[in-house]
This record gives structure tokens, sequence and C-alpha cells, in this order.
């Protein structure tokens, strides 16, 4: 279809819904949303000439997912965005059932994006060994704005033959004046894996290697793969679909994670330490990040996950549905990869803030919220137990080295979640109309949620022992 009869549709749907998407309670305040419809994946994020971009995974005719555009958002700030509108349709024959998730390099001044063109054949197909076409294609931009033909540079046959249809969402830096880019795999034998090529010129890719994947209990497909530099060490980041749970871990449908470690024999093997979770909360997945002119390596996830049949989001009854993370800057510490809300964030804070310091050795209820929308601090003092109730039915509490985030009816489904950890003292939450970002220890431990209250609940409580000085600011 021509991008004007796309145009056509995606204006109509705009005309008939746009109120209600505005006028929805849930709808946030700070957060990376689509105009319309559904939001998933983040893609294409970079800087170029003092703006960040953040392209994402969109379907503006409806709020299920269905045929995927790509939406784009600008900010010069990292905190405050403002929507571009549809920047790549599914316009060419490579492409013509969904612009699927990809990524962005930065070279002089030119933007080089590659993203998986999606196609899926009519007839009797499982498309994933029959049926589909997973092709990569380049698109240049010197604006963010306006792009170049599409052209295709990897197709099924440029892949290694034990690899099933299932190949997808390109990665691309540059090391030693070499181009890489990693993609995400499915075997033919139903196990995750990374491939690797290398290039010259970006133009021509050539397969160089299988660095990591294919192995046992760690899922059957590897979506969105990301590898950079933190200090000396390399970081895979990756969302395995297909694990199993393993007591408090990996309890979503599909996990999103990382692995620290090295490449090494001329990057023919990736050789890693465990598989973390980057996020023990409900709604991440399919993160991204990229380096800034700072030299910052940040990231933003889709607050979301595929096929999460156990939970609901309201909001599709007003025609939308999930957002995008707050960007938080990653930070490596003794192997562990800890999120940072970037300080910029910090602009969104309105007016004073609210400080207290109060004992926890007797019931503490503080009249604090004037909205859902705030960032609340609370540092802990001789305190190994602990329970923080806010937003109607949240739970938030720490005992016998257990940190336990629980929903009640607000969740929609979304009823608990936990990580064993030595000690908290601290916790910065980020709160939103209709979402939960939780930094425990400075990002050492992250759980992330859509929670949907009927009202604003001004009330904070607290219990436990030992001292909690606490502050909070309007957003």
């Amino acid at each position: 279809m021509l991008k004007i009869d796309f145009d056509k549709q995606i204006n109509e749907c705009m005309n008939k819904n746009l109120d209600a998407v505005n006028n929805d309670r849930w709808r946030n305040k700070y957060h990376i949303m689509a105009p319309i419809g559904w939001i998933n994946d983040p893609n294409g994020l970079c800087e170029f000439n003092g703006e960040y971009h953040c392209y994402y995974q969109y379907s503006p005719l409806t709020p299920m997912g269905g045929l995927k555009f790509w939406g784009h958002a600008v900010s010069k700030d990292l905190a405050n965005w403002e929507d571009k509108g549809v920047a790549l349709y599914p316009d060419i024959a490579e492409d013509k059932d969904g612009v699927y998730s990809g990524s962005a390099f930065v070279k002089d001044d030119t933007i080089y994006f590659f993203y998986t063109g999606n196609v899926k054949h009519q007839g009797e197909h499982d498309y994933i060994l029959t049926g589909r076409e997973q092709n990569v294609i380049l698109v240049t931009s010197k604006d963010g704005i306006n792009f170049s033909e599409k052209k295709v540079l990897l197709r099924n046959t440029d892949f290694p033959e034990d690899m099933s249809l299932h190949v997808r969402d390109p990665k691309v830096w540059e090391e030693d004046g070499v181009y890489y880019m990693v993609l995400g795999a499915r075997t033919i034998d139903d196990k995750g894996c990374v491939l690797l090529y290398k290039s010259s010129d970006l133009y021509n890719w050539k397969f160089h290697s299988v660095p990591a994947g294919k192995l046992n209990n760690m899922g059957y497909m590897w979506e969105c793969p990301d590898t950079f530099k933190l200090g000396d060490k390399d970081v895979l980041m990756f969302s395995p679909q297909g694990m199993e749970a393993e007591g408090y871990k990996y309890n979503n449908v599909y996990q999103c994670g990382y692995a620290v470690g090295n490449f090494v024999n001329d990057k023919k093997e990736l050789k890693l330490g465990e598989f973390v979770e980057i996020d023990r909360g409900f709604d991440f997945y399919a993160p991204q990040t990229f380096e800034d002119s700072k030299g910052r390596r940040i990231v933003i996830g889709w607050m979301g996950v595929p096929d999460a049949i156990d939970h609901k989001n309201p909001t599709i009854d007003n025609f939308w549905q999930h957002q995008l993370t707050i960007p938080r800057e990653l930070i490596l510490n003794n192997n562990k990869v800890y999120q940072v809300p970037v300080i910029e964030l910090e602009n969104l804070r309105k007016g004073n803030s609210i400080k207290k310091e109060v004992s926890l050795n007797e019931d503490i209820t503080l009249d604090i919220f004037e909205s859902n929308t705030f960032e609340l601090n609370i540092n802990f003092k001789d305190s190994n137990e602990f329970n923080v109730e806010l937003r109607e039915d949240c739970k938030l509490s720490f005992k016998n080295k257990l940190f336990k985030l629980e929903l009640g009816k607000s969740g929609y489904g979304r009823d608990m979640r936990a990580v064993e950890i030595e000690a908290v003292d601290s916790m910065r939450i980020f709160s939103d109309n209709s979402s939960l970002e939780i930094f425990l220890n400075n990002g050492e431990e992250v759980f992330s949620t859509r929670i949907y209250n009927d009202s604003i609940d001004t009330l904070l409580k607290l219990r436990g022992n030992g001292i909690a000085t606490i502050e909070k600011w309007n957003l």
C-alpha cells in the first residue's frame, strides 16, 4: 500500500479516536506513548544534531498491535518528548507485513537505520520454518525526518542453514574501523542465539559467527540483541523467549536481561557470565541502548511484554495501549548492570519537595500526594524490614532478604514479583498516571509495572523498623 493511502487511514482513525485517547485518565504525563493505538519496542535510539531521537514500533490503526510502522519522538533533554508522527511505513514488498525492530547508527552527517522487514506468505505455513521472510533493510536520513529509498541488505538465504525463519532486530556498531551487526535468531531445533555480521561500508554484510546461544534452558528465540561496552566488558542484552520460571526468576511470559563477558577469538565467541534479568517487574521488554555525546550508555525499554495474557491494560477501551520507560543510564558495578534514571529527569520536578524523617517502628501515614505523577525517594537507616503502601493497593515490602512488589485490583491481573536481595538502603519511585518504575539501591534492582488506580490516593503508609527519610516531588 502507498504511503498516501496509509496516511488517509491513519487520519481517519485519529479523527475517530483521538479525543478518547487524550481524555483517558490513565494517559501518562512524561513517558513516550504513541498518539493513538499501540506502541511496543523502542527502535533507532540515537543522538543527532543536538536532539535525542526515539523511534518505536507503532500500530496506529488498532490498540491491539496490528500492522507495524515506526513512530518517532524527539527530545532535547531526555525528559520532554515531542511526537513526530509516522517515520517508516510498510510500503515495499520486503516489509509489507510490518516494519519490525531495528537500530540507528550515526556516521558523520547521516543516520543509518537498520530494521527487519516482515513478510508473511499466504497458505498453510507455520511461519517458523516456512512462509516467512525476515529481511534486513537499510534507510538513511540527514535529519531524522526524511528518509532515503529502502535497500535490502540481507534475506533469508543470507542466514546460516540451521536457522529458522525467525532472524530479526539488527543492532549495528563500529569498532576499530569495522562495522558489526548482531541479529536475534531461532535455530531450526528451537534454540535462541545471536548472529554476528561484519561490513566495511555499512552496505555489504558477511556472516561472521554465532558468538552466543544455542544453549539448553535458555529459550527458543532471542529477540532484540544489543551488545555494547561498559568499561572493559562486553555486555549482551537480549530478550529470550521460552525460559521456564525458577522461583522468583523468569515469571513473565518472556524474559529480558543481560550477561557480562568479553568477545574472544576475533569475535567468533562471546564468553559470558550468567544471565541476569534487567528488570524484575511485570512490564519490561525489548530494551535498546545508545551512547550519547556525554559518553553515557542509555537504555529505554518497552513497558509491556508480548503475549502477556495474565494481565490486561484497560486503556484499550479508549484506543491506546502501552508506553516506553523513562531513559536510564547503565553503569557496571562488580559485573552487575545498574540502571540509574538520567539526571535530566530532575527537570520534571515542580516546585519544592516535601521532606520528612520518620521512625518505622510505629505505623506511619503521610498525606503527601496531590496526583499520581510524582517522584518519591526513601532512604532507610538501620532497617531490615519494611512495608510501604501507596497508589491504593500497591505494596512494596522487604523482609528476610526478599523484596516484593504486590498489586491488587489496580494491577488488572498483575499480582506479585520479587527479588532476593541482601539489603535495601534506598528506593526511588517514578510514578505516572498508569505506571510505576521502582529503583532499589541506586538501580541495583528495578521493577517496572503498569498500574491503573480508580482514583488518586493521597496517602503514603509505612511500617517496619529503623528510620526512613522521605522526599517527594510533584512531576
